[in-house]
Protein backbone atom coordinates (compact mmCIF):
# COMPACT_ATOMS: atom_id res chain seq x y z
CA UNK A 1 0.00 0.00 0.00
CA UNK A 2 0.89 3.55 -0.66
CA UNK A 3 2.52 5.52 1.99
CA UNK A 4 1.70 8.79 1.20
CA UNK A 5 -0.70 10.23 4.00
CA UNK A 6 -2.83 12.40 1.66
CA UNK A 7 -6.74 11.31 0.52
CA UNK A 8 -6.31 8.46 -2.02
CA UNK A 9 -8.71 9.14 -5.36
CA UNK A 10 -10.55 5.89 -6.81
CA UNK A 11 -7.93 5.15 -8.94
CA UNK A 12 -5.19 4.77 -6.78
CA UNK A 13 -6.71 2.77 -3.96
CA UNK A 14 -7.85 0.34 -6.88
CA UNK A 15 -4.39 0.22 -8.00
CA UNK A 16 -2.72 -0.01 -5.20
CA UNK A 17 -5.28 -2.73 -3.61
CA UNK A 18 -4.46 -4.71 -6.15
CA UNK A 19 -1.13 -4.69 -6.15
CA UNK A 20 -0.70 -5.23 -2.58
CA UNK A 21 -3.09 -8.31 -3.23
CA UNK A 22 -0.65 -9.26 -6.14
CA UNK A 23 2.33 -9.27 -4.08
CA UNK A 24 1.17 -11.00 -1.15
CA UNK A 25 0.28 -14.29 -3.54
CA UNK A 26 3.54 -14.18 -5.35
CA UNK A 27 4.98 -14.17 -1.66
CA UNK A 28 2.57 -16.79 -0.88
CA UNK A 29 3.08 -18.76 -3.59
CA UNK A 30 6.89 -19.10 -3.45
CA UNK A 31 6.51 -20.00 0.73
CA UNK A 32 3.83 -22.53 -0.27
CA UNK A 33 6.04 -24.07 -3.20
CA UNK A 34 9.27 -24.29 -1.24
CA UNK A 35 7.43 -26.25 1.29
CA UNK A 36 6.35 -28.57 -1.30
CA UNK A 37 2.84 -27.79 -0.52
CA UNK A 38 0.47 -29.55 -3.29
CA UNK A 39 -1.34 -27.35 -6.01
CA UNK A 40 -4.71 -27.47 -4.54
CA UNK A 41 -3.33 -25.95 -1.11
CA UNK A 42 -1.53 -23.03 -2.79
CA UNK A 43 -5.11 -22.24 -4.63
CA UNK A 44 -7.06 -22.23 -1.43
CA UNK A 45 -4.54 -20.53 0.68
CA UNK A 46 -4.28 -17.41 -1.92
CA UNK A 47 -8.10 -17.35 -2.44
CA UNK A 48 -8.42 -16.98 1.08
CA UNK A 49 -5.50 -14.62 1.92
CA UNK A 50 -5.81 -12.42 -0.83
CA UNK A 51 -9.51 -11.86 0.16
CA UNK A 52 -9.06 -10.68 3.77
CA UNK A 53 -6.25 -8.38 2.30
CA UNK A 54 -8.55 -6.53 -0.09
CA UNK A 55 -11.24 -6.32 2.13
CA UNK A 56 -9.56 -5.38 4.79
CA UNK A 57 -7.73 -2.88 3.13
CA UNK A 58 -11.35 -0.99 1.22
CA UNK A 59 -12.81 -1.39 5.33
CA UNK A 60 -9.97 1.00 6.18
CA UNK A 61 -9.68 3.05 3.12
CA UNK A 62 -13.81 3.31 1.52
CA UNK A 63 -15.51 2.03 5.06
CA UNK A 64 -19.01 3.36 3.47
CA UNK A 65 -18.75 1.45 0.36
CA UNK A 66 -20.14 -1.80 -0.26
CA UNK A 67 -17.73 -4.98 -1.49
CA UNK A 68 -18.80 -8.00 -3.72
CA UNK A 69 -16.03 -10.36 -3.62
CA UNK A 70 -16.03 -13.82 -5.30
CA UNK A 71 -14.47 -15.31 -2.09
CA UNK A 72 -16.96 -13.59 -0.24
CA UNK A 73 -20.48 -13.83 -1.87
CA UNK A 74 -22.45 -13.13 1.36
CA UNK A 75 -23.06 -9.24 0.39
CA UNK A 76 -26.85 -8.51 -0.34
CA UNK A 77 -25.92 -5.28 1.09
CA UNK A 78 -23.71 -4.52 -2.32
CA UNK A 79 -27.34 -4.69 -4.31
CA UNK A 80 -28.22 -1.50 -2.62
CA UNK A 81 -25.43 0.44 -2.69
CA UNK A 82 -24.80 2.94 -4.97
CA UNK A 83 -20.76 2.56 -4.87
CA UNK A 84 -19.75 -0.91 -4.66
CA UNK A 85 -16.46 -2.67 -5.19
CA UNK A 86 -16.59 -5.50 -7.28
CA UNK A 87 -13.15 -7.53 -6.79
CA UNK A 88 -11.69 -11.03 -7.35
CA UNK A 89 -8.76 -11.95 -5.17
CA UNK A 90 -7.31 -14.24 -7.81
CA UNK A 91 -8.71 -14.15 -11.17
CA UNK A 92 -7.09 -17.78 -12.35
CA UNK A 93 -7.04 -19.77 -9.26
CA UNK A 94 -5.40 -22.93 -11.33
CA UNK A 95 -2.96 -20.76 -13.57
CA UNK A 96 -1.87 -19.85 -9.95
CA UNK A 97 -1.47 -23.50 -8.56
CA UNK A 98 0.18 -24.65 -11.45
CA UNK A 99 3.11 -21.74 -11.36
CA UNK A 100 1.96 -20.02 -14.22
CA UNK A 101 1.94 -16.49 -15.10
CA UNK A 102 -1.31 -15.61 -16.57
CA UNK A 103 -3.13 -15.05 -13.88
CA UNK A 104 -4.36 -11.66 -12.17
CA UNK A 105 -5.82 -9.78 -9.29
CA UNK A 106 -9.46 -7.45 -9.93
CA UNK A 107 -10.51 -4.82 -7.98
CA UNK A 108 -13.05 -2.41 -9.77
CA UNK A 109 -15.84 0.45 -8.79
CA UNK A 110 -18.89 0.68 -9.35
CA UNK A 111 -21.53 3.71 -9.77
CA UNK A 112 -24.50 3.37 -10.87
CA UNK A 113 -23.92 0.11 -12.27
CA UNK A 114 -20.88 1.53 -14.37
CA UNK A 115 -17.37 0.72 -13.72
CA UNK A 116 -15.88 3.99 -12.83
CA UNK A 117 -12.28 2.89 -11.45
CA UNK A 118 -10.66 -0.53 -11.54
CA UNK A 119 -7.23 -2.01 -12.10
CA UNK A 120 -5.75 -5.47 -12.99
CA UNK A 121 -2.74 -6.81 -11.67
CA UNK A 122 -0.65 -9.22 -13.37
CA UNK A 123 1.80 -10.07 -10.08
CA UNK A 124 3.78 -12.51 -12.04
CA UNK A 125 4.32 -10.43 -15.28
CA UNK A 126 5.16 -7.53 -12.77
CA UNK A 127 2.32 -5.20 -14.09
CA UNK A 128 -0.69 -3.23 -12.40
CA UNK A 129 -3.02 -1.68 -14.79
CA UNK A 130 -5.56 0.95 -13.78
CA UNK A 131 -8.01 3.08 -14.69
CA UNK A 132 -5.82 6.36 -13.93
CA UNK A 133 -3.55 6.92 -15.34
CA UNK A 134 -4.75 4.65 -18.00
CA UNK A 135 -2.81 2.88 -20.28
CA UNK A 136 -1.68 4.04 -24.15
CA UNK A 137 -4.17 2.43 -26.96
CA UNK A 138 -3.02 -0.61 -27.57
CA UNK A 139 -0.11 -0.32 -31.15
CA UNK A 140 -1.95 -1.45 -34.29
CA UNK A 141 -0.96 -4.94 -35.14
CA UNK A 142 -0.18 -5.58 -38.57
CA UNK A 143 -1.05 -9.45 -38.90
CA UNK A 144 -4.46 -11.64 -38.17
CA UNK A 145 -6.53 -10.40 -35.55
CA UNK A 146 -5.74 -12.28 -32.53
CA UNK A 147 -8.37 -13.57 -30.41
CA UNK A 148 -8.10 -14.86 -26.83
CA UNK A 149 -9.59 -18.08 -25.59
CA UNK A 150 -9.36 -20.63 -23.01
CA UNK A 151 -6.76 -22.69 -22.91
CA UNK A 152 -8.94 -25.92 -21.90
CA UNK A 153 -12.42 -25.19 -23.70
CA UNK A 154 -13.38 -22.22 -26.43
CA UNK A 155 -16.70 -21.53 -26.93
CA UNK A 156 -17.72 -22.51 -30.85
CA UNK A 157 -19.02 -18.92 -31.07
CA UNK A 158 -15.00 -18.16 -31.11
CA UNK A 159 -14.42 -20.02 -34.10
CA UNK A 160 -17.37 -18.03 -36.19
CA UNK A 161 -15.60 -14.87 -34.83
CA UNK A 162 -12.30 -16.00 -35.54
CA UNK A 163 -13.63 -16.80 -39.36
CA UNK A 164 -15.62 -13.86 -39.81
CA UNK A 165 -12.91 -11.29 -38.87
CA UNK A 166 -9.65 -13.54 -40.45
CA UNK A 167 -8.34 -14.05 -37.06
CA UNK A 168 -6.80 -16.51 -35.31
CA UNK A 169 -7.26 -18.20 -31.67
CA UNK A 170 -4.72 -17.50 -29.08
CA UNK A 171 -4.75 -19.58 -26.04
CA UNK A 172 -4.30 -17.97 -22.37
CA UNK A 173 -5.68 -18.13 -19.11
CA UNK A 174 -7.44 -16.04 -16.77
CA UNK A 175 -10.09 -13.72 -17.54
CA UNK A 176 -7.97 -10.92 -16.74
CA UNK A 177 -4.84 -12.12 -18.62
CA UNK A 178 -6.98 -12.14 -21.67
CA UNK A 179 -8.46 -9.00 -21.29
CA UNK A 180 -5.10 -7.07 -20.45
CA UNK A 181 -3.48 -8.68 -23.72
CA UNK A 182 -5.84 -6.38 -25.34
CA UNK A 183 -4.51 -3.63 -23.56
CA UNK A 184 -1.33 -4.58 -24.03
CA UNK A 185 -1.60 -5.53 -27.89
CA UNK A 186 -0.79 -8.73 -27.32
CA UNK A 187 -4.20 -9.56 -29.08
CA UNK A 188 -7.12 -7.79 -30.30
CA UNK A 189 -10.11 -9.81 -29.37
CA UNK A 190 -11.28 -11.24 -26.27
CA UNK A 191 -14.79 -12.37 -26.87
CA UNK A 192 -16.10 -14.63 -24.14
CA UNK A 193 -19.29 -16.37 -24.21
CA UNK A 194 -18.98 -20.05 -21.53
CA UNK A 195 -20.09 -18.25 -18.78
CA UNK A 196 -18.72 -15.55 -15.79
CA UNK A 197 -19.28 -13.62 -12.92
CA UNK A 198 -19.16 -9.97 -12.63
CA UNK A 199 -15.72 -9.86 -10.76
CA UNK A 200 -14.50 -12.10 -13.30
CA UNK A 201 -15.09 -8.72 -15.75
CA UNK A 202 -15.85 -5.65 -13.77
CA UNK A 203 -12.10 -4.91 -13.38
CA UNK A 204 -10.82 -5.28 -16.63
CA UNK A 205 -13.82 -3.74 -18.47
CA UNK A 206 -13.07 -0.39 -16.45
CA UNK A 207 -9.33 -0.74 -17.52
CA UNK A 208 -9.77 -1.85 -21.10
CA UNK A 209 -12.51 1.02 -21.81
CA UNK A 210 -10.13 3.13 -20.06
CA UNK A 211 -7.53 2.26 -23.02
CA UNK A 212 -9.68 3.45 -25.57
CA UNK A 213 -11.05 -0.01 -26.02
CA UNK A 214 -14.68 -1.43 -27.07
CA UNK A 215 -16.27 -3.25 -24.37
CA UNK A 216 -19.50 -4.81 -24.35
CA UNK A 217 -21.71 -7.84 -23.59
CA UNK A 218 -20.71 -9.93 -27.22
CA UNK A 219 -23.53 -9.03 -28.76
CA UNK A 220 -23.14 -5.27 -28.19
CA UNK A 221 -25.31 -4.40 -25.82
CA UNK A 222 -23.96 -2.50 -22.58
CA UNK A 223 -22.41 -4.15 -19.46
CA UNK A 224 -24.01 -3.39 -15.90
CA UNK A 225 -22.77 -4.05 -13.02
CA UNK A 226 -23.99 -4.84 -9.52
CA UNK A 227 -27.63 -6.01 -10.18
CA UNK A 228 -29.33 -8.46 -8.18
CA UNK A 229 -27.56 -11.59 -10.02
CA UNK A 230 -24.09 -11.16 -10.30
CA UNK A 231 -23.93 -13.61 -13.57
CA UNK A 232 -22.78 -11.75 -16.74
CA UNK A 233 -21.94 -14.39 -18.57
CA UNK A 234 -20.37 -12.67 -22.00
CA UNK A 235 -17.98 -10.36 -22.76
CA UNK A 236 -16.46 -8.63 -25.51
CA UNK A 237 -13.07 -6.90 -25.43
CA UNK A 238 -11.49 -5.37 -28.90
CA UNK A 239 -10.29 -3.19 -30.74
CA UNK A 240 -13.21 -0.77 -31.80
CA UNK A 241 -12.67 -0.88 -35.45
CA UNK A 242 -13.72 -4.78 -35.15
CA UNK A 243 -16.41 -4.73 -32.95
CA UNK A 244 -19.60 -3.90 -35.77
CA UNK A 245 -18.84 -6.73 -37.87
CA UNK A 246 -18.12 -9.21 -34.22
CA UNK A 247 -21.42 -7.94 -32.95
CA UNK A 248 -23.39 -8.55 -35.86
CA UNK A 249 -22.59 -11.62 -35.95
CA UNK A 250 -23.03 -12.45 -32.97
CA UNK A 251 -26.43 -10.93 -33.33
CA UNK A 252 -26.93 -12.88 -36.57
CA UNK A 253 -25.90 -16.37 -35.03
CA UNK A 254 -28.15 -15.85 -31.65
CA UNK A 255 -30.92 -13.71 -32.12
CA UNK A 256 -31.76 -9.99 -30.34
CA UNK A 257 -30.61 -10.95 -27.05
CA UNK A 258 -28.47 -13.73 -25.35
CA UNK A 259 -30.45 -16.83 -24.67
CA UNK A 260 -30.46 -18.21 -21.39
CA UNK A 261 -29.15 -21.87 -22.95
CA UNK A 262 -25.42 -22.70 -23.52
CA UNK A 263 -26.22 -25.10 -26.70
CA UNK A 264 -25.00 -22.24 -29.52
CA UNK A 265 -21.75 -22.00 -27.32
CA UNK A 266 -19.67 -25.23 -27.58
CA UNK A 267 -18.82 -27.35 -30.04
Amino acid sequence: MSDDRRPLDDHRVAHDVARAAGELLLALRRDLQDQGAPSWALEDEGDRRAHRLIVEALDELRPDDAVLSEEGRDHPYAMNATRAWIVDPLDGTREFGEGRDDWAVHVALVDDHRPIAGAVALPAMGLTLATDPAPPPPPRHEGPPRLVVSRSRPAAITYEIADEIGGVLVPLGSAGAKAMAVVLGQAEVYAHAGGQYEWDSCAPVAVAAAAGLHVSRIDGSPLRYNRPDPWLPDLLICRPDLAPSITALVRRRIGSQIEDTEAWLWP
